[in-house]
């Protein structure tokens, strides 16, 4: 029986991340995804003797963006070089790279596994441009290609091999996705392909310092699967080895529909893709001053926004954890904060009914209708005994979902849902429900103290669900004496 705990695996991992620019990397043709086949491409795109690339400026910015975020060293001399090799989806029959020059170099991701911290090495981040689209439909016995994605700027964000699970990967890409969008660079839609992922993965037994043969896992399109692929090729390794086989350095693709992974092609050398300076394009420097200027820009990255929410506004780290998954979401949040400071209030509001409305209705929190400013008003009459949680969070929240321009104050006076506090108001209701319950009075006085909570019940049923419930306890307690 194969020992596979015997084994370490060895992951690196090189992200694809689509930029979010108007138009490609060496062209004006627009990128935006679900046009026709072939409707944004030009000469350039096509890669028509005679034509000349022009250098995306917004690209370049968004690519060092990212390196300040990830830590890395940002190198000042750059230029493309062409990667050469032949797919259909490529009409040059070259990809234009930084392979050999990354604009980002070092730096690192932290990532969080079983409590444990991690800090995940980068080797680079480069520019370069994605290739365009092969389609295999309908059992045809051709391949189409759709040329609309090819020259999109992309950036690779290339791992060393510091991985170690299926669970270490799943963690640093849902980290890198949620990088990409709090920076708006790319939209992190691996559904679409504007996130992609391969997988180098090999094996070696425990102690060994020497890496094993990789095998590179490509075009991986969701978290999960990158997970998978990397549980199942790993055991694949193992059991070649165990058996006495030998591994082959390849490049594979993984079925997800039955959990296997296959060969592609004998994987190449960097040697064979012939590298060399981009003959077209000139190189480019960056001044200090452009760099610092990108570097103001960077918004609070989510583990500083955890780290603020937990130590200056006193919240659990679950709760900041889940209020700064997403920067959208987190910036709510922030909104409402600048309004009232009962943090634990706008975290329970938006991770219960806010999060709740956006899973029924499949939105965004940008498709919120309640304003940062209503949802405060809600949390002040709450905190100000006015109105309880359960009446604010389901009569009046609901009826703002379906008027967003209401006054809320006016909304709550006009539905008649404002609490009743005064004491005075509230006793007669209190003598009367006693009066009525004579016998579980006398229950309650021989010791079932457990019956206070079917007074107050009652009060409260009988106020038509006004009563203030910490006065009505008030009263009960001084009457049942």
């Amino acid at each position: 029986m194969t020992d596979y705990n015997k084994y370490e695996v060895v992951v690196g991992l090189e992200v694809h991340a689509q930029l979010q620019t108007a138009s490609k990397l060496f062209c004006g043709d627009s990128i935006a995804f679900g046009a026709d086949p072939n409707t944004h491409v030009s000469p350039i795109t096509l890669g028509h003797p005679g034509t000349l690339p022009k250098m995306n400026r917004k690209a370049v910015e968004y690519a060092i963006k990212m390196g300040l975020a990830c830590n890395c060293e940002i190198e000042r001399h750059n230029y493309f070089a062409r990667k050469n090799y032949f797919y259909p989806d490529l009409p040059k029959g070259y990809q234009l790279s930084q392979h050999t020059t990354p604009v980002c170099k070092g730096g690192y991701i932290k990532i969080t596994v079983d409590g444990l911290e991690k800090n995940i090495s980068l080797n680079r981040i480069h520019i370069e441009e994605d290739a365009g689209k092969s389609i295999h439909d309908n059992g045809d016995t051709y391949t189409r290609v759709d040329y609309n994605r090819a020259g999109t700027p992309l950036i690779e964000i290339v791992t060393e091999p510091d991985l170690r699970s299926g669970d270490e990967a799943f963690a640093y890409l849902t980290e890198i996705r949620k990088l990409v969008r709090y920076l708006e660079i790319c939209d992190g839609n691996m559904e679409e392909g504007s996130l992609r992922c391969d997988a180098n993965i090999s094996v070696r037994l425990k102690g060994e310092e020497k890496l094993g043969i990789k095998v590179e896992v490509k075009n991986l399109n969701s978290i999960r699967n990158v997970k998978r692929a990397i549980e199942i090729e790993s055991a694949r390794l193992i059991s070649i080895i165990e058996s006495g086989g030998e591994i082959k350095q390849q490049t594979r693709s993984f079925d997800a529909n039955n959990g296997t992974t296959f060969s592609i092609r004998d994987k190449e050398d960097a040697d064979d893709y012939r590298y060399f300076a981009e003959p077209d394009l000139t190189p480019f420097d960056l001044q200090d001053g452009f760099i610092e200027n990108i570097r103001i820009t960077l918004p609070a990255l989510p583990w500083q926004r955890v780290h603020r929410y937990m130590n200056e506004m006193g919240l659990s780290e679950y709760d900041a954890l889940n209020l700064s998954d997403e920067k959208k979401i987190s910036d709510y949040f922030e909104s409402v904060s600048e309004i009232t400071t009962n943090y634990k209030a706008i975290a329970n509001w938006i991770n219960g009914p806010v999060k709740t409305w956006m899973n029924e209705q499949g939105k965004e929190i940008t498709g919120f209708p309640i304003q940062p400013s209503q949802l405060a008003a809600l949390i002040q009459m709450v905190q100000n005994g006015r109105m309880s949680f359960s009446v604010a969070s389901t009569k009046l929240f609901n009826q703002l979902l379906n008027e967003p321009a209401a006054n809320v104050e006016q909304t709550a006076q006009k539905m008649n849902l404002i609490q009743e506090s005064d004491s005075s108001a509230l006793e007669p209701i209190v003598d009367a429900v006693l009066a009525k319950m004579t016998e579980k009075v006398n229950e309650y006085k021989k010791g079932k103290k457990g019956l206070l909570s079917l007074f107050v019940g009652e009060v409260i049923k009988h106020s038509k669900g006004k009563a203030d419930p910490k006065v009505v306890n008030e009263l009960l307690l001084n009457k049942l004496k």
